[in-house]
């Protein structure tokens, strides 16, 4: 895969004394208190205005066509969407406050059973693990993200860009020979439910050097993964090429682009960047052992 500050949740005071609560502590336990029953959202319009557009939490709800749905607290402060199989997991994107997101969460999770992973924001997912004993975090990662007023990009932006063209069904078991080599751990992979289309960059010799696809997109973001480049061709601008032309691509389909990766590889993080997709932190949780 792919800082805002976080809130403190690792004091080791025990939890459940006064002083070992935070003010954003007592915030959470309030709103838990004071919880009433959540809503289902089953229009993305109103979906799209409780989460402010957040590109995550339309990204789960794939429409709200069947494989996604969402829930808002009853004060509409929070809004947690469930997502099945998409990037090969079940998830739950979590938006708005720690206060009336964790508890939100907590009910969502009994509804759609323990193999959803909540991600979102690292301070409510935090608080939401320390809540919930059973749910373990994992690392940090990145979420990012361009819509297409901001970007402004098209399928032919630069004469780079142009070598990249979609595959045909025939080249698919290159790709996943070159995905197996160089990113044998991509969620995407060529005949995986919900990869939709692959493009890819060849060599003047016709090997195939570089790809990337459109998965798990939504009506309103188009998901951009596995990418990868021939170990022997890297350093020539082929994985921003493969990587602009597909976030061309979902730009025009879906007016927005996003895609998850790992902190750590700052190097695909600045690729995007030079791209115009922004960067946010995020986390997840999952049930652990």
């Amino acid at each position: 895969m792919t800082a805002l500050p976080t809130v403190p949740y690792g004091d080791p005071t025990p939890y459940g004394t006064e002083a070992g609560r935070t003010p954003a502590d007592r915030a959470v336990r309030r709103g838990m208190a004071e919880c009433r029953p959540m809503r289902a959202i089953d229009d993305h319009d109103e979906l799209a205005a409780l989460c402010g557009g957040d590109t995550l939490c339309l990204w789960a709800a794939q429409g709200l066509g069947g494989r996604g749905r969402a829930w808002a607290s009853e004060d509409g402060r929070a809004v947690a969407v469930a997502g099945s199989g998409i990037s090969r997991r079940d998830r739950i994107a979590v938006h708005g406050p720690a206060g009336a997101s964790v508890p939100l969460v907590r009910e969502v999770l009994g509804e759609v059973g323990p193999t959803y992973r909540p991600l979102g924001h690292p301070g409510s997912i935090r608080a939401l693990a320390d809540t919930l004993p059973e749910l373990v975090t994992g690392k940090s990662f990145g979420w990012m993200e361009a819509e297409a007023t901001a970007c402004g990009r098209t399928e032919n932006d630069a004469p780079c860009e142009r070598a990249a063209r979609w595959l045909g069904g025939g080249e698919l078991p290159e790709a996943t020979a070159l995905l197996e080599a160089v990113s044998p751990g991509s969620d995407a992979m060529p005949g995986v439910p919900g990869v939709e289309r692959w493009a890819g960059i060849r060599d003047d010799a016709g090997r195939l050097t570089a790809v990337a696809a459109l998965a798990w997109s939504a009506p309103a973001v188009g998901f951009m993964a596995g990418v990868a480049v021939r170990a022997d061709a890297r350093g020539r601008g082929l994985g921003r090429a493969v990587c602009g032309f597909i976030l061309a691509a979902a730009l025009a389909r879906h007016g927005s682009a996003a895609l998850m990766v790992d902190e750590t590889n700052q190097a695909a993080v600045r690729l995007y960047q030079g791209l115009g997709l922004h960067y946010r932190p995020i986390l997840a949780a999952f049930v652990g052992p």
